[in-house]
């Protein structure tokens, strides 16, 4: 099955509610996959390995910072433009959806919310267009799931920062030019720093053996004595809130990024049901494997339905992190629930790459974990509705 022959599900026409402007820059960015990433994908998956070269293609046709001002080198473009950019990414592979994330939601928004009138011109247009890439440290080896926790720290001394400590599961860890690294003060407030390659005591080994993202880099951020001059020093960061914030853009773009994969994984199994053969009838005839289909395109459209109005409240400011919780739960399981079903569809055949089903479903493993783990966002809806925080 060549990518070519893709057809997008929209079982309740919600193309309809798009604008013109909004198809037209899916569909080039759809385009752009069928024929830059789907063709290396899967090798690149096998041999995990990272296609550099996507980088530059990707700042090229703008899809680092869509939502930033053009004054900054961003397109100016909506939330609901950046959430079928990401729909059309990860229905290449999670892994290039992730590293747009990171270098838009992780990397541009906080230096564009949080910085300096001088650090915005200074970094975002050459972000923008991959001149310069970026990566985002938050989780630390022992505090993934509570970060108001992590031990990296920063001391005032006098010209600079003295910065010491580590950080664990950074995507572009060791391909980044800068990090926003997110550490505490002499008071123990959360502050956010733009660290830059090749100050001395920072380094970024990367972490080998993944089962899953392997078309990305992984890695840590190591930080022993190192010098950050103060300008470097994000001004408006104070708290947990600034890094919450930026998780809750990439969040967002993880809502919209998995229906792509799950877009592409039932249509995979469509199509095979209706070429495969067993007992002298195509097995898409067979009530079990309908059942299948037929849950498969209804979770779908729940969740196309539900992050295109996430995208509507977003553009109008009427979105919370709790309406973002929400969709970044719900639709990662939906699409890694639809990934394991469609591969069943397929039989063994699935397990090949052959087709991109099993690839999906191993990346999806890490999306459930990734952006706040599946069950902490429940603990997060949770404590919306009863006013409770059950994980404090």
């Amino acid at each position: 099955m060549s990518a070519s022959q893709y057809k997008h599900p929209d079982y309740y026409l919600v193309d309809e509610l798009l604008t013109e402007e909004h198809k037209i820059i899916r569909d080039s960015v759809r385009d752009w996959v069928n024929r830059e990433v789907k063709p290396i994908i899967e090798e690149a998956n096998q041999k995990h390995q990272a296609p550099m070269h996507l980088m530059k293609m990707m700042g090229e046709i703008g899809v680092f910072g869509p939502f930033i001002p053009q004054e900054y080198g961003g397109a100016g473009l909506d939330y609901i433009s950046y959430g079928l950019i990401m729909q059309e990414l990860e229905r290449g592979d999670s892994a290039v959806r992730s590293t747009a994330s990171v270098q838009t939601s992780l990397v541009m928004y906080p230096i564009y919310a949080f910085g300096s009138e001088e650090q915005k011109k200074k970094y975002l247009p050459k972000l923008a267009k991959a001149d310069l890439i970026g990566c985002f440290g938050l989780t630390e080896p022992n505090h993934g799931s509570d970060p108001g926790s992590m031990k990296t720290n920063f001391v005032d001394k006098g010209d600079h920062f003295l910065l010491n400590g580590s950080k664990m599961w950074i995507t572009n860890s060791t391909i980044a030019d800068i990090a926003i690294v997110w550490a505490k003060d002499e008071e123990g407030i959360v502050r956010g720093l733009i660290v830059e390659k090749g100050m001395p005591g920072f380094t970024a080994p990367e972490t080998h053996g993944k089962w899953s993202l392997r078309a990305s880099v992984t890695g840590e951020l190591v930080f022993d004595d190192v010098k950050v001059p103060k300008e470097n020093l994000m001004p408006k960061t104070k708290g947990l809130k600034s890094p919450l914030m930026c998780l809750n853009s990439a969040r967002y773009g993880i809502a919209w990024g998995v229906i792509g994969a799950a877009c592409e994984c039932y249509d995979t199994a469509l199509r095979y049901s209706l070429e495969r053969k067993q007992f002298d009838r195509f097995i898409g005839s067979f009530q079990l494997q309908q059942k299948k289909l037929a849950e498969m395109i209804t979770e779908i459209t729940k969740a196309q339905l539900l992050a295109w109005r996430l995208g509507v409240l977003k553009n109008e400011g009427k979105e919370t992190a709790f309406h973002v919780s929400m969709a970044k739960r719900n639709n990662v399981k939906m699409a890694l629930d639809i990934a394991r079903e469609s591969r069943q569809v397929l039989g063994a055949m699935g397990i090949t790459s052959d087709f991109p089903i099993m690839r999906h479903m191993m990346n999806l493993e890490s999306v459930i974990t990734y952006e706040g783990t599946h069950d902490v966002h429940l603990l997060i809806t949770g404590h919306d509705i009863t006013g409770i925080p059950a994980y404090k």
